[in-house]
């Protein structure tokens, strides 16, 4: 029923009741007037109790939605970057020898990353392990431009390596990226209105939900869909740009954040859960995301060899 038909009926039933009440002759009478008049009272405030609380139930749910869309975009890219350099890594390796490789490292990842979830979800409210965050997010971004077209990253000498060191090696990488989807995904949910789900570690049961799934859903890409991940790398090179870009703002989110901390107090707490700082954080964002899109370079020599090696590893 429309919000005004059902205030127009309760308003209606409590003139009945106040009527009938007040026109009472007998003490009786207007006793059963009044509880009827109370309860008119106590059922009008449950229902709006009961729809205030499904706007907000409809609006958190999209807040978490947008976000976990968020995620899974951006998961995709760094899963996508991870299986890009497993690929490179493996790929001196016999055909046979990088199946296997390709096996540990998905594995490591898959452990590593929900690993480092939990462990992050007993620190996440450590306003120093929150700095120390967002200054890693804002590195591993200007460090990836700042190596981008270095040459000689893939050196003859790292092809001699055996198969457990390149096992080894590819663990390394993995927890490198565990660390990097982890923490951005921490970033992006930190400011996520808190949920009635119990508590995990330190974080609100919903905000782990969303973060558990966004970990699972890269997993998830690096096992069955990471061939089609570089083949759009390959296609739009500049995406790998603005997802390392993406993760450097977060990281400047997640700065903000841990600024307006009552322990440091540098910026207001108010401003860091403001609408306006969210449409700021939003739209820059997406700018991001659509310019990598839009405005493409030219393929890498590593996605080349990657999409070959990753070929040979499903066809077997």
């Amino acid at each position: 029923m429309p919000e005004n038909k059902v205030v127009n009926s309760w308003t209606s039933v409590h003139r009945l009741c106040w009527h009938d009440y007040v026109s009472s002759e007998t003490f009786a009478v207007r006793q059963r007037s009044f509880l009827r008049l109370y309860d008119c009272c106590r059922r009008t405030r449950e229902n709006y109790i009961l729809q205030e609380g499904s706007w907000m139930d409809v609006s958190l749910l999209l807040e978490y939605g947008w976000v976990l869309l968020v995620l899974i975009g951006l998961e995709g890219i760094l899963a996508a970057d991870n299986a890009v350099v497993m690929a490179v890594m493996v790929k001196h390796l016999p055909e046979k020898e990088q199946k296997r490789a390709l096996f540990y490292g998905l594995a490591g990842a898959f452990i590593l990353r929900f690993g480092a979830l939990f462990v992050i979800s007993y620190l996440v409210n450590i306003w120093q392990v929150q700095a120390l965050g967002a200054l890693y997010l804002i590195f591993i971004a200007v460090h990836h431009f700042i190596n981008k077209h270095r040459d000689g990253s893939h050196k003859e000498g790292k092809k001699q390596s055996g198969f457990w060191m390149t096992v080894l090696k590819v663990e390394l990488a993995d927890l490198a990226f565990a660390i990097d989807s982890i923490l951005a995904a921490v970033a992006l949910a930190m400011t996520l209105p808190d949920t009635n789900l119990r508590a995990i570690g330190g974080m609100d049961g919903g905000k782990f939900l969303v973060i558990f799934a966004g970990g699972l859903i890269g997993v998830i890409i690096m096992r069955f869909a990471a061939n089609a991940f570089v083949k759009l790398l390959h296609k739009r090179p500049s995406l790998e740009s603005a997802a390392f870009l993406i993760v450097g703002w977060v990281g400047v989110k997640l700065a903000v954040y841990t600024l307006a901390h009552p322990s440091l107090a540098v910026v207001s707490e108010h401003f860091a859960h403001s609408a306006l700082w969210k449409a700021i954080f939003w739209i820059v964002l997406l700018a991001i995301a659509a310019g990598g899109w839009f405005f493409s370079g030219k393929e890498t020599q590593q996605q080349k060899e990657a999409i070959q090696t990753l070929k040979k590893a499903q066809n077997e």
